[in-house]
Formats: C-alpha cells, structure tokens, sequence
C-alpha cells in the first residue's frame, strides 16, 4: 500500500461527482495522498453540504456543470489535462429513478458516453475507472445467488437499469477504441449500498435513521428481511485507486469489470443493520411501513474473488466495524459538534494505517 501512496503524490487526477457522497471521500483521500485534484459537480446537489463542510471546494480545482454538457466536460478535461479519471458523476438513487426516470437513463448513460468520448481523444489521460453500481446485474431472485463479472447485465428499475447501460457502453468503447489506444486503460467498477459518515440523501438507509434517531421517532423501514452488500465508503474507494493505478502501469491486463464488496460473512438484512445503528448510538427504535410503490432487489451479492486475486484487494471491515465506524462519524459531528474536516480525516488516517499506507 505504501506504493499506492507513492504512487498518487502529484498526479492530476479528475472525479467527476466530486460533490457527492462517495465523490467528497475519493478527493479528501487523494488530497491526503497528495494528488493535484480537479473536480466536477453538480447544483442541486443533495450531498453538497458534505464536500463543502470539508473546505473542499478550497483545496481542488472545482468546475460546477451537468456532465452531460460535452462542450464544458471537453474544456474542463483539455484544461486540467488529467492522467487519471474517478467517473462518479450520476443519478444514484432507486427511488428518485421511478419518479425521473428519463433524466436518470440520461445522466448515467450519456454522462458516461461523454467522459469516454472526451477521453479516446487525450493522450494525457492514461486510466479511467467508470462507478456503475451493484445493481446493474439482471437479478434472478436467487437467495444466494452471487453476482460474477461474467453474469448477465439487466435491471427492472430504471436506476439498475441505466447502470447496466452505462456498462455496455464502457464495454463498446473498451472493444472499439481503447484496446488499440496505446496506454490508457478503462475499467468499471460495481459497488453497492456504500455506507460512511456524509451522506445525506433521503431514501437511503443509514442518513434514515440518523435523522429518524435525532427526531426521536420510530425508524421506518420499508423490506426489514432484505439483505444488502453493505460496505464502509473506503473500502470500494481503496479498489477503485488501486485499479487506476494497475491499468495505468498496463491497461490491457486490467481493462475490465470489477466488482468490489463485503465478504460473505457481512451480507446482513436491513433490520439487523437498523439494530446495530441503534445499538452503537444508545437509542431507537424500529417501524416496519411496507412500501408497494416499486420494485426493489430481495437479496444481492457480489462475487469479489476476481478482485481479490488480480488486485490484491480485499475488505478491511467487516460489516460490525463499517456500521460502527459510520455512525461514529455521524454522533461525533451532529451529537458532539466536532469538526467533520477532523472526523473524516481521522478515519482516512485510521483506514491508511490499518491498510499499512503508511
């Protein structure tokens, strides 16, 4: 890991989505290791009170337009010249995908096609990791079914299936034109139901709770007995540098698609992650509201062996620690008042030196 470090020190690297969830985490960690990060956004922004509560938009070069607009994505990328793409950006909810499901197929399928349209064309830009989702496997339905890369792409909601969309066109263009690029490489990247301190989203599990928690009512969940591949935000973050970093050195070894979640072991139902949210914060209690408005998957999991063989990748946390070390984050800064630039930095820290990055 201490190569991976080394690796990042001055890199100009691009994330698109960098004022998202998952975005805000992947810049403070290259920040730490010292990367030149530029960042594309987006306004309205749910979880923009995360990046910016982190002084982010202080510390990258911050550019906010739709990804879709391909003049402004193009300009962005000729100025900041990256060598390395995080493609973050894109509509990430099941639920908003049933109330706009035009804008979320063309969020996550153009503003894909965009940054591979734009990137064929740089001889700057040496790696591109693609985020799709867990979801973007036609689900058989199967209690302990495991999801492989070579499995069938599909999806019955529009969020699984515009995700599935943007992989077939990652793989049309890996097939078409990278392959006889002469060292860039592009890969996706298939992580679900990411947890960690930040994420304010409505319909989301955890941020669920912690506001139901704080305003002293029931939590409500919707499919108690479903279960989920839940995983702390860094641990798929920690794949996705190494990834860039492997394709960059050889990207016709690694160009490919990758899954990246818990092991088995941690594949835990959503009442018993409610449990555990109201075990580690000393209070709550549970409301079970079934919700008939739209399909979600009943069980989901992802084979992780292709990862853990090539990459040398593998969790850190298991599903106790990942909880715990989320909601930590959450008491610290909404119970506690203490600095959400110190909270998240300390559990990058803390993940850096379990991963022996230092």
């Amino acid at each position: 890991m201490k190569d991976l470090a080394r690796f990042y020190k001055n890199k100009k690297i691009l994330v698109t989505g960098a004022t998202g969830f998952k975005g805000a985490w992947l810049c403070s960690w290259l920040i730490k290791l010292g990367a030149k990060v530029y960042g594309v956004g987006f306004s309205p922004n749910k979880n923009k009170n995360f990046f910016y509560s982190l002084s982010l938009n202080k510390k990258i070069v911050l550019k906010i337009f739709d990804i879709r607009d391909f003049k402004k994505l193009q300009q962005f990328i000729n100025y900041s010249r990256p060598s390395i793409i995080f493609h973050l950006a894109g509509q990430p909810l099941v639920f908003e995908s049933y109330k706009q499901p035009l804008e979320t197929f063309d969020i996550n399928s153009r503003g894909t096609l965009n940054v591979l349209e734009v990137a064929k064309n740089s001889k700057f830009v040496k790696s591109i990791v693609s985020i799709t989702s867990d979801k973007c496997y036609e689900n058989v339905g199967h209690y302990k079914k495991v999801y492989s890369e070579s499995d069938r792409l599909g999806g019955l909601d529009p969020y699984s299936a515009s995700k599935a969309s943007a992989e077939l066109i990652i793989k049309s263009y890996r097939d078409s034109f990278f392959k006889n690029k002469i060292k860039c490489g592009i890969s996706s990247a298939r992580a679900g139901n990411v947890i960690g301190g930040g994420d304010w989203s409505q319909k989301r599990l955890i941020p669920d709770c912690i506001r139901f928690i704080r305003n002293k009512s029931k939590i409500k969940i919707r499919n108690p007995n479903f279960s989920r591949p839940w995983q702390f935000v860094l641990e798929p973050l920690k794949g996705y540098l190494m990834l860039a970093k492997l394709q960059y050195i050889n990207p016709h070894k690694f160009s490919s698609a990758w899954n990246f979640g818990p092991e088995y072991k941690s594949i835990k139902s959503v009442r018993e992650i409610v449990e555990l949210i109201i075990n580690y914060w000393g209070s709550g209690s549970i409301k079970v509201e079934k919700n008939k408005k739209f399909y979600e998957h009943h069980y989901l999991q992802l084979d992780i062996k292709k990862a853990k063989k090539n990459l040398k990748w593998k969790p850190t946390y298991d599903v106790k620690e990942s909880v715990n070390v989320t909601v930590d984050w959450y008491y610290k800064v909404l119970n506690n008042k203490e600095d959400p630039i110190t909270v998240t930095n300390d559990q990058i820290d803390q993940y850096m030196y379990d991963n022996k990055f230092k």
